[in-house]
């Protein structure tokens, strides 16, 4: 009896230790399971592993309802092999990198099913803030933070430099409250 419920506790951990991350195809994942509920699209990513810098499109919402979160942009952060690569400033992946208008042009003819299909829907997500707005007329505000509460979340383009991934890579995308460090929320990527 007792190594039964040795094993189940095992068992537990060792589920609690891992993200538990939903495959929704098409290069979508998606986590339910932390106190800020995650949605990763990295279709256009996982097609351009050759570019300098990676672009994925992150939703982020409250598990709570009553309970708001803010998440700043240097609580994001990609981990691969161990190692964490944060977002680039603004600045930065403006002087580096000019091909921000064709990822958005390519990602809009990629399907979105997947990413739909998963808790996401429920949501609404306003489209006037973005870590990375892209440049031009009407474009969405730069913001250093993004806020979620209730059944309002924060969707943004993530940009992170490429540390060298291949084809079936695993990473895993983290952010924390800006206040709080115990409300976290993380989901793992396979390329």
């Amino acid at each position: 009896m007792k190594s039964i419920k040795a094993i189940a506790m095992i068992l537990v951990l060792a589920a609690a230790a891992f993200p538990q991350t939903e495959k929704l195809g098409m290069n979508s994942f998606a986590n339910t399971n932390d106190p800020i509920l995650m949605a990763v699209d990295a279709s256009l990513a996982s097609r351009q592993l050759d570019h300098p810098y990676l672009m994925f499109v992150l939703y982020m919402a409250a598990k709570k309802g009553n309970q708001g979160i803010t998440v700043s942009r240097d609580d994001v952060v990609l981990v691969y092999n161990g190692q964490e690569f944060h977002l680039p400033t603004v600045k930065e992946f403006r002087q580096n990198y000019a091909e921000e208008i064709k990822d958005l042009d390519f990602y809009r003819h990629l399907g979105k099913e997947g990413i739909i299909s998963s808790w996401m829907r429920v949501y609404k997500f306003p489209t006037h803030e973005d870590f990375f707005p892209p440049n031009g007329q009407g474009s969405s505000l730069a913001v250093d933070q993004g806020y979620m509460y209730n059944f309002v979340g924060f969707n943004t383009l993530l940009y992170f430099k490429n540390p060298g991934l291949k084809r079936g890579d695993t990473i895993t995308i983290k952010v924390k409250d800006k206040t709080d460090a115990a409300l976290t929320g993380e989901v793992e990527v396979t390329l």
